[in-house]
């Protein structure tokens, strides 16, 4: 069998990840469809992540692919996480995870239209407003979630999602539909109205925005051929790691993983699987440093994390499992990062890792304090070593 060590995985971890210095050069449609997406639920994430993987990166280039080229777009698929992936990936993402996503928001709007006494039929209230969302995009084209609430009585109601709970209180019910829809697969978010920090879309039909997309797949077979994407680029790993990942069940799994002939490796005294076409040794890669976002693709890879972030995960991590900012060192984490008061880019290192790793990162803290130019990205789920720079205080991005 197979043996894979900590130092190997971390080698493939680095290359793989575009995080390797001779990797900057690479197109980020390529990086966002190795990956098989980049994390968008915090806006600011994925622009993060691609300057940390490329170089040189703008604003400008993932704006482009996103609203101009449509070469990327942005859906909800893998455990209920919005991402930035390639429209050429979408019926196998859309069969394999967004379906799942959409089914279990679906039937928790419907029961919640009939207990806000909103409609009798909630099933009845959300097809009919489907149908006028539809309708009035294929009309006026893209169109805020606002401006559809506005225009379309159809979509008229509220809730109270916590009755009784200082958090609770009269919510429209017009943004849980679009979400529905948009996990279908039947419209996209188009042209952002906000900063690039900030998530403020119009709402699109897919085939307008993107024009139509391939042929509609099975759930097996589109997880077997993520599950073959993700092990490229994150393998070996544990079955475990991909049933998280995808939000998915043992089942699953275990038939997408006979569907590609993986074949069972070592992962260090853990049971683990890779590609049959995958064994080979990894060469060492020369010494790098990265400065990633909060909820980084990368970081949040795996579902077994000790091998790269060791025993930091009440640091780094909140007590919902999202990640804050946090800085690598030939491959494993060894802090984390945050804005002062000036908007500088502040290293917070939980141990010593040698003096070229420090010379390297806070070089690599200077440039991206230089690229954001004074604007702020604090990040939306801030861990406790965040936290504690800033004296617990965070402001929440807009």
């Amino acid at each position: 069998m197979r043996s894979f060590t900590i130092a190997e995985r971390r080698n493939r971890l680095a290359r793989r990840h575009f995080l390797a210095p001779d990797t900057a050069t690479e197109p980020i449609t390529r990086i966002a469809a190795t990956l098989v997406g980049l994390h968008a639920t915090d806006p600011a994430t994925p622009y993060l992540s691609l300057w940390a993987r490329s170089s040189p990166f703008a604003v400008a280039d993932l704006d482009s692919a996103l609203y101009e080229r449509r070469s990327l777009v942005k859906h909800l698929a893998m455990r209920r996480t919005l991402w930035v992936v390639d429209p050429a990936d979408l019926p196998a993402v859309q069969a394999a995870a967004s379906d799942r996503v959409a089914d279990t928001e679906r039937r928790r709007l419907i029961a919640d239209v009939s207990k806000a006494g909103v409609a009798d039929d909630g099933a009845h209230w959300l097809a009919a407003a489907g149908d006028a969302v539809l309708r009035h995009l294929d009309r006026h084209g893209p169109t805020s979630s606002t401006a559809l609430r506005t225009a379309l009585p159809e979509l008229a109601g509220t809730y109270d999602p916590a009755p009784g709970k200082s958090y609770g209180g009269q919510t429209h019910l017009a943004p849980r539909a679009l979400t529905v829809l948009g996990a279908q697969g039947d419209i996209v978010r188009g042209p952002n109205d906000g900063s690039w920090t900030s998530s403020r879309p119009q709402w699109t039909t897919a085939a307008g925005w993107l024009g139509e997309s391939g042929a509609t797949m099975t759930a097996e077979t589109a997880q077997a051929d993520l599950v073959r994407t993700w092990l490229r680029a994150f393998g070996p790993a544990t079955a475990e790691d991909i049933k998280w990942w995808f939000g998915t069940t043992k089942t699953a799994v275990r038939k997408a993983l006979s569907a590609i002939g993986a074949v069972d490796v070592d992962l260090h005294g853990t049971p683990g699987c890779a590609l049959p076409d995958d064994l080979e040794p990894e060469l060492d890669v020369e010494p790098w440093g990265a400065l990633l976002p909060g909820l980084d693709v990368t970081t949040m890879g795996w579902y077994h994390r000790d091998w790269y972030l060791g025993e930091y995960r009440g640091q780094l991590f909140d007590n919902n499992g999202n990640a804050g900012p946090t800085v690598w060192w030939n491959g494993r984490i060894v802090g984390g990062w945050y804005q002062d008061a000036a908007a500088e880019v502040q290293v917070q290192f939980l141990e010593d890792p040698g003096r070229q790793a420090r010379d390297t990162l806070t070089k690599r803290a200077r440039e991206l304090t230089a690229w954001l130019d004074g604007v702020r990205v604090p990040p939306r789920f801030p861990s406790p070593l965040v936290k504690s720079a800033s004296g617990g205080r965070v402001r929440s991005p807009s």
